[in-house]
């Protein structure tokens, strides 16, 4: 982070557009904060930098992750893309949320990275995936047949009398919600991360994504899902556990 700050505070004091208090541009940023983090950027304000770094590092981390080998190698890419963050912040124009400008950078670099390691997944690896015969959920959960049929045959397991704010205060319920998104394939764990964690809107999802909205939804859908039975299935093992004679 240090050298990263040393290096934003180089570029922008180098800059023609230091001490600006808009982009310079005439296409107008999405939100008013937006607008006013963009001038503090511009204006060389490390707090500023620093504050957006610990805003989105952790999510650029898990994304990458979904394109390369290990850790490592994604936290090198999003330096990298921190560092084009910093040299192309002159001209970036607004036409997004500076948020789903930064993850666009992150999502090429990552993708070019993946494919220098070949593990990059093809396109058509990505449209097979959004067939309708994938089921989000285990079918054998539903009933296949008779006046039940497509109703539940194994309910999801109850949270018992404690509330979801007691279990999601719990570092382990959230250690494995974050494993479950770290193991999802990047074609899901994108969406999720960008629409539930960072709180990108649907059409900005698709664009930086370049996907339809019905792919979208199909997609979060199967995220969610995925998360959510990995998360019931740790509260179920955890209980069990607690039921076992000592």
């Amino acid at each position: 982070m240090n050298s990263l700050a040393t290096t934003y505070t180089e570029s922008i004091g180098e800059s023609r557009w230091a001490g600006q208090t808009q982009p310079p541009s005439t296409a107008s940023v999405r939100s008013k904060e937006d607008q006013q983090l963009t001038a503090r950027l511009l204006q060389g304000d490390d707090i500023a930098f620093g504050e957006l770094v610990s805003t989105h590092h952790g999510a650029l981390i898990r994304m990458a992750m979904g394109y390369v080998a290990d850790r490592e190698v994604a936290e090198e890419v999003v330096q990298d893309t921190w560092l084009a963050v910093i040299e192309s912040l002159n001209s970036y124009e607004g036409r997004s949320s500076l948020r789903t400008w930064i993850f666009g950078i992150l999502i090429h670099k990552a993708k070019d990275r993946g494919m220098r390691e070949k593990r990059h997944t093809t396109f058509s690896a990505f449209e097979s995936f959004d067939d309708d015969n994938e089921e989000a959920v285990d079918p054998s959960r539903f009933h296949q047949s008779g006046e039940w049929a497509g109703h539940w045959a194994l309910p999801p397991q109850p949270w018992d009398d404690q509330t979801p704010e007691k279990l999601l205060a719990s570092h382990q319920v959230v250690n494995a919600m974050q494993k479950a998104i770290d193991e999802l394939p990047p074609i899901l764990k994108d969406v999720l991360i960008l629409r539930d964690v960072e709180g990108v809107d649907s059409q900005e999802v698709c664009t930086l994504l370049k996907i339809t909205e019905t792919n979208l939804y199909v997609r979060l859908h199967r995220a969610r899902e995925r998360v959510r039975v990995a998360v019931e299935q740790f509260l179920t093992d955890g209980r069990n556990e607690k039921d076992e004679p000592t």
